[in-house]
C-alpha cells in the first residue's frame, strides 16, 4: 500500500507553474508531482547531501537549517542565564504537581 504526503502552503505561483508542466506533459497533478519525485530517486547522487537553507518565512523572517553542533557551538557562546536563586527549578514544580495527584 502506498503513502499519502502532502504538501501545505505552496506559494500561488509554484501550484500555477506544476499545474501548467502536468498539462504540457498530458499529467494531472498528482501524476506530475509523481514523476518529479520517481525522477529525482532515479539519480540520487545528483541530490544534494546537505540540506540548502531555506529561502524565507513568508513573514520574511530568514529560515535557515542548522546542524545540532552549530546550535550547542552558538547556545555555549552565549552568556549564562542568571535566574534568581530562589526561583524553582522546572523539575521540582513539575514533581511537586505529580505528587498531589
Amino acid at each position: 500500500m502506498g503513502v499519502n504526503l502532502s504538501i501545505k502552503d505552496v506559494p500561488d505561483d509554484l501550484a500555477q507553474q506544476l499545474r501548467e508542466r502536468a498539462a504540457r506533459n498530458h499529467r494531472s497533478l498528482q501524476g506530475e508531482l509523481m514523476a518529479i519525485i520517481e525522477q529525482a530517486m532515479q539519480s540520487p547522487s545528483s541530490m544534494p547531501t546537505e540540506p540548502e537553507p531555506l529561502a524565507a518565512k513568508p513573514h520574511g523572517e530568514p529560515c535557515a537549517l542548522k546542524t545540532i553542533e552549530q546550535l550547542m557551538a552558538e547556545r555555549a557562546a552565549q552568556p549564562p542565564l542568571n535566574f534568581p536563586p530562589d526561583l524553582p527549578r522546572g523539575v521540582d514544580i513539575i514533581r511537586a504537581d505529580r505528587d498531589i495527584r
